[in-house]
């Protein structure tokens, strides 16, 4: 199951966990650039703060390819399942129930 949550309209654009998470990942490279993938990769994932924040960074290779269109039958058998908190921009995505 997949979980999909979007700010209702009207609400702040910042990401309240972005805010909290990316100055201490900022203190831990101490001014190191990230010139490639691999030093991203291998720098973030040290980040440790007191109060016990722990980052998980994978580097994600593949590509997917464009243009790609799913069929009408794939799109109505999706079953999205409303949260009980703005379940107009919140929702689940369920796998298929034959």
């Amino acid at each position: 199951m997949i979980s999909a949550c979007h700010r209702p309209p009207g609400t702040c654009k910042w990401n309240e966990i972005e805010h909290r998470l990316f100055p201490f990942i900022s203190q831990n490279r101490r001014g190191q650039p990230l010139l490639t993938h691999a030093a991203s990769v291998s720098l973030i994932p040290a980040t440790r703060t007191t109060t016990g924040l722990e980052v998980r960074c994978v580097l994600v290779t593949h590509t997917h390819p464009k243009g790609v269109k799913s069929a009408d039958e794939q799109r109505i058998a999706i079953i999205l399942e409303p949260d009980e908190f703005h379940g107009d921009s919140n929702y689940s995505v369920v796998p298929y129930r034959k």
